[in-house]
């Protein structure tokens, strides 16, 4: 391996689930020191990076990326070629019940990790200034609902409908204007939906898994026929590392996996695999399929056009849907420890998003 040798990263959010999968990548497939920093919110788990800790390259440090003091410490003691911001808030429902916690993290911190990064680059001699990188990841959803035909693509405009994407939106608007204004070299990336190993249990995938295990009731808003481009985690991993290499400075990339499935084609996937996997004996799961109120502002459809990326840089997914969500359901079926510690820690698996709902 010589990609990334002598290089320091600081990975934000490498304890959330893209996050985790990204520092995995790193230390698997790199030469890179990766220095985590995450904040541990609910959703983020060291129990997602299985034998990091024995890994001389890789560091910890539970720090609030709002937190300019801190964050200024980490810069100043691991001198960093490059930062990979991950760390959000991301949960849609959870924006539309309680917004400020996404306007706080997904602006207020990344503004603050870009006033320190920038800090940090200027002070930085010539050489390691010309190469240093920030990546800033987002998501498709910045750009809105798609109609029936059409795919997003670099050059799409910002049409944010929830708290969650808007605080997203405005996230990728600062990370330009750095750029712009203050010569940081940052570059963007804007991804499909992510699914597959170590997924937090509120998201629609790991969700479903899991109580489909249980032989609970498999909630699908509306009629289940909005769209998602899906995009196996590891193949996103890959992406991200490779835009950080190689990614024209101030450029954005979207990352996407061709893969557009309806929700209910998804939910009754995953029936027909854990019936395959894991029969329970009373027939087939997609009995299990209950329609509930839609999710308020539910955005019709997703998809990525990521052409881009894979002619300027060679990028293509590993994965198909199929393949990548029947890794993704056999994963949790082995690996039920990791998602029942979570269970057990008071998660309860609650709908939430309904405070948006119009009378």
């Amino acid at each position: 391996m010589t990609r990334f040798r002598g290089a320091t990263l600081l990975v934000t959010g490498g304890a959330g689930f893209i996050g985790s999968a990204v520092v995995r990548h790193l230390l698997r497939d790199t030469d890179a020191q990766v220095v985590n920093i995450d904040k541990l919110t609910y959703a983020a788990n060291l129990q997602s990076l299985p034998g990091a800790d024995g890994n001389p390259r890789y560091r910890f440090e539970q720090v609030d990326i709002c937190n300019a003091v801190d964050l200024r410490k980490l810069f100043e003691k691991y001198q960093p070629d490059g930062v990979m911001n991950l760390a959000a808030e991301s949960h849609v429902d959870r924006s539309i019940d309680g917004p400020g916690e996404f306007i706080q993290t997904n602006i207020v911190g990344t503004f603050t990790l870009l006033q320190e990064a920038l800090r940090y680059w200027r002070a930085c001699e010539s050489n390691k200034r010309a190469a240093f990188r920030f990546l800033h990841i987002s998501t498709d959803e910045v750009f809105g609902s798609l109609g029936q035909e059409g795919l997003f693509t670099e050059e799409s405009s910002y049409a944010p409908n929830s708290p969650y994407s808007a605080s997203k939106a405005s996230s990728d608007h600062l990370v330009r204007a750095w750029r712009e204004t203050y010569g940081l070299p940052t570059l963007v990336t804007n991804c499909s939906n992510n699914y597959g190993p170590y997924h937090f249990p509120e998201k629609l995938i790991p969700h479903m898994i899991i109580k489909g295990l249980a032989g609970e009731a498999l909630p699908v808003y509306g009629s289940g026929q909005n769209v998602r481009d899906w995009l196996y985690v590891d193949d996103h991993a890959r992406a991200l590392s490779l835009v950080l290499e190689r990614g024209r400075v101030g450029e954005t990339y979207n990352v996407g996996g061709c893969n557009e499935r309806t929700n209910l084609y998804v939910v009754e996937s995953i029936c027909d695999l854990l019936d395959s996997i894991a029969s329970h004996g009373d027939g087939s799961r997609r009995k299990l399929i209950s329609f509930v109120t839609d999710r308020p502002g539910h955005d019709l459809r997703y998809a990525i056009d990521a052409t881009k990326l894979q002619t300027e840089l060679g990028w293509r997914a590993a994965e198909t849907f199929e393949t990548g969500l029947a890794k993704t359901v056999q994963w949790y079926v082995d690996e039920q420890k990791w998602w029942r510690s979570i269970l057990d820690s008071g998660y309860a698996g609650n709908r939430a998003g309904l405070a948006g709902t119009k009378p």
